[in-house]
């Protein structure tokens, strides 16, 4: 139905502030080695997975040497700090559109999906984008978590530009208070990307 897909686009639009800035720490990991001033802030990747006899992976970052080294990596749609998107990446749907109607949006719940095999909640409160969603569909039944702030969605938002500015978001993420960032849990894995003080995984 083009109402689900529409629901979709919004939900991968939204998520893609905060996945994005991760996915891009995530893949500077095996670059980076280095230890910086512990006051400052870190981003930190978790993944514990239960089905591949307890495998885990931890990736710690300080948001400096991250916003030192996005603008060298070229990979993928990840160019000099940046990453270009394109209507047909959400099947026609403007990302650029979608993310700067929520800067300049009232808080508010923005999309409310309740079915028997889903739940679905975006909105927009005290200067912070959350989504919610539960995949009932799947044994055991998949979570996921998503708190950006406002913040990050304007700093990487330019008006002239079909990109996402990595590094203002960086800037941006490393003056805010929060903690969680994204937890996704379906019972065998789960995944958790926040950030504080440490230079260490709790």
């Amino acid at each position: 139905m083009n109402w689900n897909r529409r629901v979709v686009g919004i939900m991968a639009a939204a998520a893609l502030a905060a996945l994005t800035v991760a996915g891009g720490v995530t893949a500077l990991a095996s670059r980076v080695a280095a230890q910086t001033d512990t006051s400052e802030r870190w981003i930190h990747v978790r993944v514990d997975n239960k089905e591949a006899k307890g495998e885990m992976v931890r990736v710690n970052v300080p948001l400096s040497l991250a916003e030192a080294i996005l603008p060298a990596v070229d990979n993928g749609n990840l160019h000099h700090g940046r990453v270009r998107f394109g209507h047909s990446d959400f099947n026609g749907t403007d990302v650029h559109a979608i993310l700067s109607a929520l800067a300049a949006a009232k808080d508010g719940e923005f999309v409310t999906v309740q079915k028997t095999d889903a739940e679905v909640r975006v909105e927009k409160k005290e200067g912070m984008l959350l989504i919610h969603v539960v995949d009932k569909d799947r044994y055991p039944e998949q979570r996921v978590e998503v708190r950006v702030p406002m913040a990050v969605v304007n700093a990487m938002v330019k008006s002239d530009s079909d990109e996402l500015d990595l590094v203002a978001g960086l800037r941006a993420l490393a003056a805010q208070g929060i903690s969680e960032i994204v937890t996704v849990d379906n019972g065998d894995n789960h995944v958790r990307v926040w950030l504080d003080n440490k230079n260490v995984s709790d």
